[in-house]
């Protein structure tokens, strides 16, 4: 448990980066190292704020190196490498310039399902759905939920009920007041 030694200067960067941190990770990071410089223990800080002491320590190793706040912003991540390519966005222009039906597909409409089985049928690579979405959404295009349109009931006058002018004239007289059921 050693403290955090810091200048004048360096406090005041940290503070005004807490002031203006704009997510919760970079002033939850800013805000570990404001408090071990202020003496407080390793372990308590890790857990106030919910996270272990081993990333506490890679924070203050960041920071240390170049004493830049900058240094605790969110690098971004190498990661998996994307799948998807200039070809597989070909492939997908292509089949959504016609129809499922012309390339062999019983569909009427394309879904993300029958475009990743497309895309993997073309390219012999397979997507995710959130890939596929992803690029439709790139491309402009927006998803509506289909609406069934059901077609008029052709009996629909026969069951309506009567109209005043086609009833009985003695249908109102026989009851004069309305009743509970």
């Amino acid at each position: 448990m050693s403290k955090l030694h810091l200048t004048a200067r360096q406090r005041r960067q940290l503070h005004d980066q807490l002031r203006t941190a704009r997510t919760a990770r970079l002033y939850r990071r800013t805000l570990a190292l404001v408090e071990a410089a202020q003496g407080k223990p390793i372990a308590h800080i890790a857990r106030s704020l919910g996270v272990s002491r081993r990333s506490f320590y890679h924070w203050q190793q960041r920071y240390t190196a170049h004493h830049d706040p900058a240094a605790l912003v969110d690098r971004k991540g190498s990661g998996h490498p994307s799948v998807w390519t200039p070809q597989l966005r070909t492939l997908l222009e292509q089949g959504l310039a016609g129809k499922p039906e012309q390339w062999g597909y019983q569909a009427s409409k394309w879904t993300v399902p029958l475009l990743i089985a497309h895309l993997a049928e073309q390219s012999g690579q397979r997507v995710s759905d959130a890939t596929v979405r992803r690029q439709l959404r790139r491309m402009g295009y927006v998803w509506k939920r289909p609406r069934y349109v059901l077609q008029p009931d052709p009996a629909r006058e026969k069951k309506a009920r009567s109209s005043p002018a086609t009833r009985t004239p003695g249908a109102t007289q026989r009851y004069p007041l309305r009743r509970r059921n």
